[in-house]
């Protein structure tokens, strides 16, 4: 009976995404891209623009986080088959769409730099005509371009882009709530590290605004986000010549997105996990987040000090508690999700105007700020806290409406 439950543990461990789940669906083969490169590190799928048979005013885009290799074709669909046709409005208005994808998606960002560098490159060397480029990247891949961009200034390389866009990028940290954490260690005793490796992955470390480096360890920042800081600072910060834009998947008025502090989020009833349970983040010393318990041992009580009420902060959500919820239930375990979906990426952060470490920072109306306290030239906040990096009309028509000319 008890290696019935562990071989369970196991396979739920193996199934959960920090971003999707390592099981979702395919989704429909992607249209057949009019080029497709191989890059360092990468790939790169180009569709031309409408009525065009070369690459003409390109909007360069690299992909976001998750294990693995990218998959194109997802994120095509992501684009393209959500809320908003951003693909076919970007051609309609007769631009070239270069997506880059990586080898690795969870690689460090300076190793995926590379690859977005090249593609900046190649795309500059097949262009008809001397349009400025749009050069950016959804969640990670925004980050990714923005370093790319900064280092070619650096190293004195042309990049021809007259504007930069990040899609929800974690410019000042992501947030992935520590109980969860401490549950990828918690699980990788089952043999399957599939939710830890996703979590201290290269990448993962240098976004996260806290990591945990072992069950029962301090959260702090991790020496790899440190020095990612310090090599970001190193090339600038921040492309100069581009002007720098963004857009949130969270509101800007300072409302968040009703998880309250210190509330359930997500308890386990058994067989493989009774007695574990999560709560929201709360502010104060000794702040209950997680009970692990169960087949793998415990109980593990896990807290954290002096942390803002992040879980509920203004931002693009991800449903967190959500995947972990369908993968236990898929192995039958009793289950209840109070809140499938958390903050993920803070407006301030994706907009670049405050750090995370303070809650009354985390929960400013950025509406009533001087445009001016962010490091973006301009930005669009969303007029509710949706999914991380979704396609909306009104973040679709802005960007395009910021086309370079």
């Amino acid at each position: 009976m008890a290696d019935s439950r562990n071989e369970k543990a196991r396979k739920a461990a193996g199934s959960i995404g920090l971003v999707t789940p390592q099981d979702q669906p395919a989704v429909p083969q992607a249209p057949a891209a009019d080029e497709t490169w191989e890059l360092p590190y990468g790939t790169a799928r180009v569709y031309y623009a409408e009525g065009q048979r070369g690459v003409v005013r390109p909007v360069v885009l690299a992909d976001g986080f998750n294990l693995g290799p990218s998959d194109l074709d997802w994120l095509y669909d992501w684009l393209e088959n959500g809320r908003y046709p951003f693909v076919s409005q970007l051609r309609a208005r007769g631009r070239t769409l270069v997506l880059v994808g990586f080898d690795e998606r969870s690689e460090s960002i300076l190793t995926n730099a590379d690859t977005m560098m090249a593609a900046i490159l190649r795309t500059s060397a097949e262009q008809l005509g001397d349009a400025r480029l749009m050069v950016g990247g959804f969640s990670m891949g925004g980050i990714v371009a923005r370093y790319a961009l900064a280092k070619m200034e650096t190293q004195r390389i042309d990049h021809r882009a007259g504007v930069y866009v990040s899609f929800d990028s974690p410019h000042r940290g992501a947030w992935v709530p520590i109980g969860l954490q401490a549950f990828a260690h918690y699980l990788a005793k089952t043999g399957d590290d599939t939710y830890l490796r996703q979590i201290s992955s290269p990448a993962s470390q240098q976004m996260l605004w806290r990591y945990l480096d072992a069950l029962d360890a301090t959260p702090a920042e991790s020496p790899l986000r440190t020095r990612f800081k310090e090599q970001l600072q190193q090339v600038g910060g921040w492309p100069r010549i581009p002007r720098l834009i963004g857009v949130a998947s969270g509101r800007g008025d300072g409302v968040g997105n009703g998880v309250e502090a210190g509330k359930e989020t997500l308890s386990c009833a058994g067989p493989l996990f009774a007695g574990t349970r999560f709560l929201a983040q709360s502010q104060g010393k000794k702040a209950q987040v997680a009970a692990l318990d169960g087949v793998l041992g415990g109980p593990h009580t896990i807290t954290t000090d002096d942390f803002p009420e992040l879980d509920g902060a203004p931002g693009g959500t991800l449903e967190s508690f959500g995947i972990i919820a369908d993968a236990l239930t898929g192995v039958g375990e009793e289950v209840e999700a109070t809140h499938r979906s958390v903050c993920f990426v803070p407006s301030v952060s994706a907009v670049s105007v405050r750090d995370l470490d303070r809650h009354d920072d985390l929960y400013t109306n950025i509406d009533e700020l001087d445009p001016d306290q962010s490091e973006l030239d301009d930005f669009l906040l969303s007029a509710d806290n949706d999914p991380h990096t979704l396609m909306t009309p009104d973040i679709g028509e802005w960007v395009l409406d910021r086309l370079p000319d």
